[in-house]
C-alpha cells in the first residue's frame, strides 16, 4: 500500500472517531451534558422558616422569633470580591478584616452564597439593598431569628440553640440534619428539636455567564417549626424567678393531682441571647464559669436532703408497724449509737411522731431508724420516688442516690455500722436527691398515696397530650400512715416551735418540712418542701436553696411566693 492511501487511512479514522464523539455527546449523553449546563447558571438561594413558638398554659408566648438580615455574597466574581467586602464593611461599619475571614469561614463553592454578616438592622440592610443594584453579587436575606421577650426567664426549661456538634450530627444526620444547622442544647429546645425545627424552602434563580442574576425559575416556600405548649405557668414562674434571683439553688411548684409543672426555676441562670448573637467571649465564660450556670438545678443536681427525708422514715416506721401514735422518745439534745454521739440541733424532750416531725427532732428519728434497719429505709425511699429518675421529659435528669448496706457491701467492701443508719435517718452521708424528686415525694402527701410523673410539655403542634402524661401509682401505704404525716406536716407551720413557723400567717394554710443540709464546704443548704390550700391542695412546692443557710431561709423564700401568688389570684 502507498503511503497515499496509508494517510488517507489514517484521516478517515481520525474524522470518525471524531463524528462518533460527537453522537456520544450529542445523542448518547446529550440530556446529561444539558443538566449540567443549566446547573451551571442555575442558583438555589435558601430562605429560613421560624423555628416554632415555646408558649405557657394559657397560651401566652415565652420564646418566639423575629424578623433578622443576614448579609450573603454570591462568590462567582472572586478577583472582584476585596472591592464588594470594602463596599459593604463601610456601610455595616464592621472592619473589612472581620467580613474576610466570615467569607473564608462560609466558603463551600463557588454556586453557594456565603453568608459575611448576620443579624443586621433594618436600616443597614436597606442601605446593602440599595447597593445591590449596581452589585447584583450581594444579597440581603431576611431570617427568622430566636427571640426571648423575657430574657432569662425559664431559660433551663427551654435551653438555647447553637450549632449543631460533632456527637448529635452523627445521631441526627438520618434525620435530615446537617453540618452548620443550628439546633437545641438543653431543656424543651433539645428535646422537641425535631418538631420545633424549621424546614428551609427557597428561590431557584437563572444567572448569566458572569454570575449576574437573570431570572427567577422557581420557590418553594419553607416552613415554620411547630408550637410547643408547656405546663408552666407565666405568671407564677416570674414570682418564683424573682424570689430565687441572686441565690444559688432552685424552687419548683407542681400540681399534686396531675404531675404538670407549673414553674421550676434554677439559678444562677444565663441570656440565651449570647448563643444567637453567637458572643464567643460571653459562651466561653459560662461553660468555664465555676457556678455553673448552665445546669438546671431542678433535675440535674443531687443534694443531701437533710430532714426532708425524715418523711421518708417515718412512712417506714409506721408501716413496719416499729412505732405508732402512742410511741415517744425522750431528747436530751444527744443520743449515744454504739460508741458515738450523735446531736440533735435543740432539747425537745418527749417528742412523738407528730411532734417530732413538727419540731425536726433529730434524736427520735435516729432512735426510729434505728428500729427501722437501713436497708427498710432504702426499700421505702424507694417507693417514694427517691434514688432513681422520676421519668422527667426534659434531658439530663440525674437520679439521686439512696446507699444500703449490700451497696457498701458490694461496692466498698464495706461493713455498714449503726451509725451509718442514724446518719441515713437523718438525710446526709451518702444520700443524695434532686429537688424535683422531693417535690415529686411532697405530692404523694398531699394527693392521698399517688406517686406522679411529673412532666412540662402540655402540647405539641395544637396537639394536646397532656391526658397521656397524666401517671398515677398508687403507693400502698395504710390510710392511717398518711393521715399522721398529714397532721405532722401542718404542725411543721402550725406549731409555734414548728420549724416552719414562718408560714403560719398566711392567708392559705399550708404544710410542709424543712431541711438543714450539713455539707463539707461552704454554708448548710436550705429546704422547704410542701402543698397548699392544706385542705385541697392545688399546688406542691420545693424551694432549695444551695449553700443557703437553713431551712428556715426556705420557709421564708416560699412565704414570699405564696404571698405573691396570692396577691396576684394564683390560688
Amino acid at each position: 500500500m502507498e503511503r497515499k492511501d496509508i494517510l488517507n487511512l489514517i484521516i478517515i479514522f481520525m474524522f470518525s472517531v471524531l463524528l462518533i464523539g460527537l453522537l456520544n455527546l450529542d445523542i448518547l449523553q446529550g440530556a446529561k451534558f444539558r443538566r449540567q449546563s443549566d446547573n451551571n447558571c442555575i442558583r438555589l438561594i435558601p430562605q429560613s422558616g421560624a423555628r416554632g413558638n415555646i408558649l405557657d398554659r394559657n397560651g401566652q408566648i415565652i420564646v418566639d422569633s423575629k424578623i433578622s438580615y443576614d448579609v450573603m455574597i454570591l462568590p462567582q466574581e472572586l478577583k472582584r470580591i476585596d472591592q464588594i467586602i470594602g463596599r459593604i464593611s463601610r456601610i455595616l461599619g464592621v472592619e473589612a478584616k472581620e467580613l474576610k475571614a466570615a467569607f473564608r469561614k462560609n466558603f463551600i463553592s463557588s454556586s453557594v452564597p456565603v453568608t459575611v454578616a448576620t443579624n443586621i438592622d433594618v436600616k443597614k440592610a436597606i442601605l446593602l439593598g440599595e447597593y445591590k443594584v449596581e452589585e447584583p453579587s450581594v444579597m440581603v436575606q431576611p431570617k427568622p431569628l430566636r427571640h426571648y421577650p423575657y430574657g432569662p426567664l425559664a431559660v433551663h426549661v427551654i435551653g438555647y440553640l447553637n450549632q449543631i456538634d460533632r456527637w448529635r450530627l452523627t445521631k441526627l444526620e438520618d434525620y435530615g440534619y446537617k453540618t452548620k444547622d443550628i439546633v437545641g442544647f438543653g431543656g424543651v429546645e433539645e428535646k422537641y428539636d425535631y418538631y420545633l425545627r424549621q424546614e428551609e424552602g427557597g428561590l431557584s434563580v437563572e444567572v448569566n455567564h458572569q454570575g449576574k442574576f437573570m431570572r427567577v425559575l422557581g420557590f418553594e416556600a419553607p416552613r415554620n417549626g411547630k408550637d410547643v405548649q408547656l405546663t408552666l405557668d407565666l405568671k407564677i414562674q416570674k414570682i418564683v424567678e424573682e424570689k430565687l434571683a441572686g441565690r444559688k439553688g432552685s424552687i419548683i411548684l407542681m400540681d399534686p393531682q396531675t404531675g404538670e409543672i407549673l414553674a421550676m426555676a434554677s439559678y444562677p441562670n444565663f441570656v440565651p441571647t449570647v448563643f444567637v448573637n453567637n458572643r464567643a467571649a460571653l459562651i466561653s465564660g459560662l461553660f468555664n464559669n465555676p457556678d455553673a450556670p448552665l445546669i438546671n438545678r431542678a433535675i440535674s443536681s443531687s443534694y443531701p436532703p437533710a430532714s426532708v427525708f425524715k418523711l421518708n422514715v417515718a412512712c417506714a416506721a409506721l408501716e413496719l408497724k416499729k412505732i405508732n401514735l402512742a410511741t415517744s422518745f425522750l431528747c436530751q439534745g444527744s443520743t449515744m449509737v454504739g460508741a458515738r454521739r450523735f446531736s440533735c440541733w435543740d432539747v425537745h424532750g418527749a417528742e412523738d411522731i407528730i411532734q417530732a416531725i413538727a419540731h425536726s427532732c433529730d434524736v427520735f428519728f435516729y432512735k426510729t431508724g434505728l428500729l427501722v434497719g437501713a436497708q427498710n429505709i432504702h426499700d421505702y425511699a424507694s417507693k417514694l420516688g427517691l434514688g432513681r429518675n422520676v421519668g422527667f421529659e426534659l434531658p439530663y435528669e440525674t437520679g439521686g442516690f439512696i446507699p444500703s448496706p449490700l451497696w457498701r457491701r458490694i461496692n466498698k467492701f464495706q461493713n455498714w455500722f449503726d451509725g451509718d443508719t442514724a446518719n441515713l435517718t437523718i438525710g446526709q452521708g451518702d444520700c443524695l436527691v434532686t429537688p424535683l424528686q422531693a417535690a415529686n415525694m411532697t405530692a404523694v402527701f398531699a394527693n392521698g398515696g399517688y406517686l406522679l410523673s411529673p412532666y412540662i410539655v402540655k402540647a405539641v403542634g395544637g396537639l394536646d397530650f397532656s391526658a397521656k402524661k397524666k401517671k398515677l401509682t398508687r403507693v400502698n401505704f395504710k390510710k392511717s400512715t398518711f393521715d399522721i404525716l398529714s397532721k405532722g406536716l401542718r404542725k411543721v407551720v402550725s406549731d409555734e416551735k414548728g420549724t416552719g413557723n414562718a408560714l403560719s400567717f398566711l392567708p392559705v394554710a399550708v404544710a410542709g418540712k424543712t431541711g438543714t443540709a450539713q455539707v463539707s464546704r461552704g454554708a448548710n443548704h436550705g429546704w422547704f418542701v410542701g402543698f397548699f390550700p392544706f385542705d385541697k391542695p392545688k399546688f406542691v412546692i420545693c424551694v432549695f436553696l444551695e449553700n443557703g443557710g437553713s431551712g428556715h431561709a426556705a420557709s421564708v423564700v416560699t412565704k414570699q411566693i405564696i404571698e405573691d401568688m396570692n396577691k396576684e389570684g394564683l390560688i
